[in-house]
Formats: C-alpha cells, sequence, structure tokens
C-alpha cells in the first residue's frame, strides 16, 4: 500500500491551506484545530540576507519518518485529525514551507500536539536546507528548536 507524500513542490499557498481548513467543517465531533504555518525568513547570516530556502530529502526516508511520528502523535494525543505538509524545491524569504494542521474535541491537546509535532519534524526527518543569499552564495540551514 503506498502511502501520501507529505511534499509540496514549492511554497505552500494560502488556497491550499484555506481548502485544507474548509474540507473539516464538515466533521461535526472536531472542536479545535491548530495550525502551524512554518515562514522562511530572510535571515542575515555574516552579513548576507536569505532571499530564499532549497528544501530536499531523502524523500522515502522522510515520508517514513512523517509517517512514525503521525503514529505517535495519534497513541499519544486524543486526535481526530491531523496533515503536515513541507516545501520541496525554492521557497522564498515570507512564503509558507511548513503546514501541521491538528483537529481534536478539545483544545488543549491540539496547542500540546502542534508543538510536538513540529518539534519532531524538525529533529528526526530528513529534510535539508539551502539558504540562498541575494548574492547568490549560500549555505546549509542548521535547525533549531
Amino acid at each position: 500500500m503506498s502511502k501520501k507524500t507529505v511534499f509540496i513542490q514549492g511554497p505552500i499557498s494560502s488556497e491550499f491551506i484555506g481548502r485544507s481548513i474548509a474540507k473539516h467543517q464538515s466533521k461535526m465531533t472536531i472542536g479545535a484545530h491548530n495550525i502551524f504555518l512554518g515562514q522562511v525568513r530572510a535571515d542575515e547570516i555574516e552579513g548576507n540576507k536569505v532571499s530564499a530556502i532549497e528544501y530536499t530529502a531523502y524523500e522515502e526516508m522522510a515520508n517514513e519518518a512523517m509517517d512514525a511520528i503521525r503514529e505517535r502523535a495519534f497513541a499519544q494525543f486524543d486526535l481526530i485529525c491531523m496533515h503536515i505538509y513541507h516545501s520541496l524545491g525554492e521557497v522564498k524569504a515570507g512564503e509558507i514551507c511548513l503546514f501541521v494542521f491538528v483537529s481534536a474535541t478539545r483544545r488543549k491537546q491540539v496547542y500540546e500536539a502542534t508543538e510536538t509535532i513540529v518539534n519532531w519534524i524538525k529533529t528526526e526527518v530528513p529534510i535539508f536546507g539551502k539558504e540562498i543569499f541575494e548574492n547568490s552564495t549560500f549555505t546549509w540551514k542548521k535547525n533549531s528548536l
């Protein structure tokens, strides 16, 4: 059985996010949603300003890691739905690169779950970001919590 990929080519659009939220209006047992949107920052590193991040991943391994995170999240938190999407390719400063969307009957679960899931993604999933500077040089991004 093939599992769906969590990856989206390029930035995650506000339209995609809006459609994802709208699809849950028919699920009447949900009382709370929480969303985390990761946005590319125009950081300054050693005098160079980041204009974009180019994301790459070991896709098969990354999807397996995301599946494991999904299973742990459902085991640890009383969730009804959970969705994770991450960009691949170039995402410009100001654009969205990570979309985590969790739903449950009560708000306490979604707050705790969202923070935990984002931390797991940052530390356990083989996704790599090449920070591209305005002068076309680059450095590899170091994840932080």
